[in-house]
């Protein structure tokens, strides 16, 4: 019964994390991107658009979204709370609502924002004057500690023994070697892939200075870098468990997974971003 317990605990934690959390850790970094940018800056790019009343109407709108999805998520606690009680509680039907708990207070935050952003640049156009451009190298490294990206490589290899282990002693249900390993080769293909992405081809979005803009860089691919070891660890763990013969455990570890992740995912809207060693494609308006 310790292991329900537990799972509820974490599950706590999880809708904290997801909505209430995050949200502020957003809001605080959205406003100071903002401000970044001068009054008159803002009227030259943006004429005739009162870009703070903009701003508060989205923001207030993301409110009315996330407070939403928190009373969503101490329901569900509420519900998962007298599950509990039953002699028959199901612990694969609480790992499929952390699940779809997760996707919906992690993704539809990001797409509301990433909706906000089509419109906002579609219906306003800036206006810029003639810019020069000084086109500089932009690496993984002027974003990423080398020492972290050491460690997200070593977890996948440590991974690939790990299966090989098992499949000496495989569990029941245990896919097999090839599979284990070709998935989460396919994951780390993915993210190499979105680092790029994040690195060589995003667009610049509304209201972003040039120091705003290699946060949101340095954000996204730092958040790539551990996801993906965190991947590896949750992983890992979920076949300890059945290992040990633990799998009561697993919808505990799941809700734990998805709150680091998100933790982790969000940590460019604490921090500030390390200034790169080699600057990226710099613009600026001619005075």
């Amino acid at each position: 019964m310790i292991e329900v317990y537990a799972f509820l605990a974490a599950f706590a934690v999880q809708t904290l994390v997801l909505s209430v959390l995050i949200p502020a850790r957003f809001t605080r970094n959205f406003r100071a991107k903002t401000a970044r940018l001068p009054a008159e800056r803002l009227a030259q790019l943006y004429p005739g658009v009162d870009v703070v009343n903009v701003r508060e109407r989205f923001l207030t709108q993301y409110r009315v979204l996330t407070s939403g999805l928190a009373v969503l998520g101490l329901l569900l606690l509420g519900w998962l709370f007298s599950d509990a009680w039953r002699a028959d509680w199901n612990g694969g039907k609480a790992g499929l609502l952390a699940t779809g708990y997760f996707v919906a207070a992690f993704m539809l935050p990001i797409f509301f924002f990433a909706r906000f952003v089509a419109r906002f640049n579609k219906e306003h156009r800036p206006v810029e004057g003639k810019r020069t451009a000084i086109l500089q190298r932009r690496g993984l490294f002027d974003f990423v500690p080398p020492i972290i990206v050491f460690v997200a490589a070593l977890s996948y290899f440590l991974y690939v023994a790990f299966v090989f282990y098992i499949e000496q002693r495989p569990f029941p249900g245990f896919a097999g070697a090839l599979i284990n390993i070709g998935g989460m080769t396919l994951i780390y293909a993915m993210n190499a892939f979105a680092v790029y992405i994040s690195l060589y081809r995003g667009k610049k979005g509304p209201f972003e200075t040039h120091e705003g803009r290699l946060h949101t860089i340095g954000l996204a691919v730092k958040g790539i870098v551990y996801a993906s070891i965190v991947i590896v660890v949750f992983c890992s763990l979920n076949f300890s468990l059945r290992l040990l013969d633990l799998k009561s455990w697993e919808p505990f570890a799941l809700s734990i997974f998805f709150a680091t992740g998100a933790l982790l995912a969000s940590m460019g809207f604490a921090a500030p971003l390390r200034k790169p060693e080699v600057d990226e494609f710099v613009s600026n308006p001619a005075r």
